[in-house]
């Protein structure tokens, strides 16, 4: 899943985006506004964590716009912790307010909340072929045996069980699992699939379909 966080102090920006990394997640960061509203507009993204006050554009603005086109979530992190400060950043149409300071952890639990209220809505647990994949507590399982994924290995078996048998473009998942400064000609894909098939053992479940992406029926 692709999240943009916006974020003016860049110190607590990184921070962030490594956090939710480890997730994981791709993450894109920027520090204002305007920069925030000109990635919305090129890229998709499944949550936005949006600081408030931030320059250029302000996060007020920058919400209103996300919630006229409703396909992003929305998670405000501001240190405006009031309750009418609250009341006031929800009644723009954000998701959820989380005021700083925060706990890392609970930014990613609710992240991960954000993501289960998704359009369509996505289960706590995913579940296909003998799969098990639970994404808040990044546990995955084969037949009730543990798989020992890698963080990308892991997010891209995630799109996979959630797009229930479609295939999966390779650019969607290259969109989705890594970040944008990803080379659209890099191999980087092709060889995680490579090493999840192995990981996920006999008899294979990950189809490749040519020309397009990849599926698990």
């Amino acid at each position: 899943m692709r999240i943009l966080v916006v974020e003016d102090e860049e110190a607590l920006a990184g921070a962030i985006a490594e956090w939710l990394r480890r997730e994981p997640f791709a993450v894109d960061v920027v520090h204002d506004g305007e920069a925030a509203l000109e990635r919305l507009a090129t890229n998709d993204y499944d949550v936005l964590v949006l600081d408030r006050d931030i320059p250029y554009v302000h996060g007020d603005e920058v919400c209103r716009t996300v919630v006229e086109r409703g396909d992003t979530r929305v998670l405000m992190l501001t240190a405006a912790a009031g309750v009418r400060d609250r009341v006031a950043g929800l009644a723009l149409g954000a998701d959820d307010y989380l005021p700083k300071p925060f706990a890392f952890v609970e930014l990613s639990a609710r992240v991960h909340a954000l993501l289960r209220r998704s359009r369509p809505a996505v289960p706590p647990v995913l579940r296909r072929a003998g799969l098990d994949l639970d994404p808040a507590r990044r546990l995955a399982s084969r037949d009730g045996a543990p798989l020992p994924l890698a963080n990308r290995e892991f997010a891209v078996l995630a799109e996979l069980l959630r797009a229930q048998g479609a295939v999966v473009p390779a650019e969607v998942l290259l969109e989705k699992v890594w970040d944008e400064h990803i080379d659209p000609f890099t191999n980087v894909l092709r060889v995680t699939v490579m090493k999840l098939r192995r990981k996920l053992g006999e008899p294979p479940v990950v189809e490749t379909v040519p020309g397009v992406g990849y599926r698990i029926p």
